[in-house]
């Protein structure tokens, strides 16, 4: 497989792992992947974090495309952009967990 992947799309894809290597944004996403729709107070105060540190963090986020925003009136609330995230999530999750039972 690695001999058919190009280099732009390997550099792709390391930044889309990227994102998950923040604290915060990953964070970001557990809460998401526990709710279906949140607005930016409401996921800085499950967090435990300003509104303006999450939104920055959001932003990143949405420009990686792994979370997708509506308005609702004034605001914006967020969701996962689809379910390719809640798996990879999961997956390093049970990783994780596997690599800590040996």
């Amino acid at each position: 497989m690695e001999n058919q992947i190009g280099e732009d799309e390997l550099i792709d894809v390391a930044d889309f792992f990227k994102i998950f290597g923040d604290a915060t944004r990953l964070r970001i996403l557990l809460i998401l992947d526990d709710k279906e729709e949140l607005t930016v107070g409401r996921i800085a105060e499950i967090a435990s974090m300003s509104p303006s540190a999450i939104s920055q963090q959001l932003k990143v986020l949405r420009a990686s495309r792994l979370v997708r925003f509506r308005k609702e009136g004034r605001n914006a609330v967020y969701r996962l952009s689809d379910d390719h995230i809640r798996r990879i999530i999961k997956l390093g999750f049970e990783h994780y967990e596997e690599t800590l039972l040996g």
